[in-house]
């Protein structure tokens, strides 16, 4: 019975990735990549917004899917990375193919800024997002005659706007305040640009959970920590990416469980790292509560103690 029920939560897993995302859900996943990359380069987080928003068909054409290319880039002269072929302006074109979502968002930003034919654009205000669509448009971004309309459009209708200025909702004023409080974004992305993930409680510590295409760096912008806070906080190494729906702490573990949380009983496929994530318990701290070595991993059947002198 309980396999049955792991293969159910699992069919519902896969169903869930296989949903298409709506725009309000695009916007909300992956706005603080575009908020990143304003801060890197100037380009204003509405235009990336907007870019991806229009390119991808809010996350969901098979180039991003398949190869995580938001921006129907091309391979152009001098891409070394890996490569997709789809039919487009031409039969069988070569499209930029990367590793994660991320990846796409950052060459973007590096696409735009290393070609000298977008270079006026850099002398633009980054608030001023028409006149960004608008030489998008003229530099030849794209061949519809009426992108520069569609990405505006794309912007007023969501509000994007306020990514430029990273504004939270109780600093705008009055007017715009109730403008969006009838928009038909969420009440998290209207009340807070930054802000996406809901916070909860394990061993009376603040943690989240990884959702499909969250990354360390995307989560320490969003709560305002160091790169290193966060992996030092769940024991994991730079560089390391979080798989959905695993908790990551946004403040450093205890020690030890909360009281009446003694021990666990190990089950098959948990490690000593899954053991301190699900209680809140530093990694070193555990392993030598049980007397193991670092790198040592438990066996099923064997109860790990999680508050000291139990295991006495």
């Amino acid at each position: 019975m309980k396999y049955i029920f792991l293969l159910f939560l699992f069919s519902l897993t896969v169903n869930s990735y296989a949903q298409k995302l709506s725009r309000e859900e695009y916007i909300r996943r992956y706005q603080l990549l575009a908020i990143e990359e304003m801060n890197r380069s100037g380009i204003p987080a509405s235009i990336t917004m907007a870019q991806g928003c229009l390119e991808s068909g809010n996350g969901n054409s098979e180039l991003s899917v398949l190869s995580n290319n938001h921006f129907g880039i091309k391979c152009k002269t001098g891409w070394r990375g890996p490569k997709v072929y789809y039919d487009d302006d031409r039969r069988n074109e070569c499209f930029r193919k990367y590793a994660t979502v991320e990846e796409s968002y950052i060459d973007h930003t590096n696409f735009l800024m290393d070609n000298p034919r977008y270079a006026d654009l850099f002398k633009l205000e980054h608030t001023d997002y028409k006149a960004w669509a608008r030489g998008l448009k003229k530099a030849g971004y794209a061949t519809a005659h009426d992108y520069d309309k569609r990405l505006i459009k794309i912007i007023e209708e969501n509000k994007l706007h306020r990514l430029d200025l990273k504004m939270t909702f109780n600093e705008l004023p009055a007017y715009e305040q109730q403008s969006l409080g009838s928009s038909n974004l969420s009440n998290t992305l209207t009340i807070d640009a930054y802000r996406t993930h809901e916070v909860r409680k394990i061993n009376q510590l603040k943690a989240i959970v990884i959702r499909k295409g969250d990354t360390f760096e995307m989560l320490a912008q969003e709560f305002g920590l160091s790169n290193w806070e966060l992996y030092k906080f769940n024991d994991r190494n730079p560089g390391y990416r979080p798989i959905p729906n695993e908790v990551v702490y946004i403040q450093p573990k205890k020690n030890k469980a909360p009281k009446g949380q003694d021990s666990h009983r190990v089950s098959e496929g948990e490690s000593m790292h899954f053991i301190s994530q699900a209680y809140g318990i530093k990694l070193k701290a555990l392993v030598k509560r049980n007397n193991m070595k670092p790198g040592q991993e438990p066996v099923v059947g064997q109860l790990i103690y999680l508050r000291p002198g139990k295991n006495r």
